[in-house]
């Protein structure tokens, strides 16, 4: 199970395309809510997710997915439940996906240092740390970052290639979407 965390302010597509990715590739991943029921973008976009980080469990989580956007990432990391998965995948060895200002979180609390990294420039400093990379999607171990925005693409086929561990099914889902890159 991938938990992919809004809040409001959240970037759209930094969010929806790596969820779409990952359930075309048959990963079972849900919205968690960092708040009520409904949570709204940073461009308007209202997403009826499907649980809330109350209901979250767990049992059988393989990710923890951070878009983006502002405020969004500053609501995420002010939310003790999303601090709470956080830590718990840290201590268990699963995937963490974070992608524009949500390296930021990861970088506030340590965990990329020593790490090959990228963010949305500007927020570089909150890195602590981290060595940074001009790339739009980077991956170290367990640790996968992004850019921004048009970096969706890329991140949520990264996070599929990791969390299948099957490179050909990630290059077979690129083809059967036409994603030319």
């Amino acid at each position: 199970m991938v938990y992919v965390f809004l809040a409001d302010g959240f970037e759209e597509c930094e969010a929806l395309v790596p969820v779409d990715i990952l359930r075309r590739g048959g990963i079972e991943v849900k919205t968690v809510s960092a708040g009520g029921e409904t949570v709204t973008g940073s461009h308007g976009i209202t997403v009826l997710c499907d649980i809330t980080v109350g209901e979250a469990g767990k049992n059988g989580l393989s990710a923890v997915v951070l878009p983006g956007g502002m405020p969004g990432t500053l609501n995420l990391e002010k939310n003790g439940y999303v601090q709470d998965f956080i830590d718990f995948a840290v201590k268990n060895s699963l995937y963490i996906g974070a992608i524009c200002a949500a390296p930021s979180i990861l970088g506030h609390k340590g965990i990329l240092s020593g790490k090959n990294a990228v963010c949305f420039p500007g927020f570089e400093n909150a890195l602590a740390g981290a060595i940074l990379s001009s790339a739009p999607v980077v991956r170290d171990g367990n640790i996968i970052t992004a850019c921004g925005a048009g970096a969706a693409f890329d991140f949520g086929f990264e996070l599929l290639s990791a969390l299948t561990g099957d490179s050909e099914k990630t290059e077979a889902l690129k083809k059967s979407m036409l994603y030319a890159k």
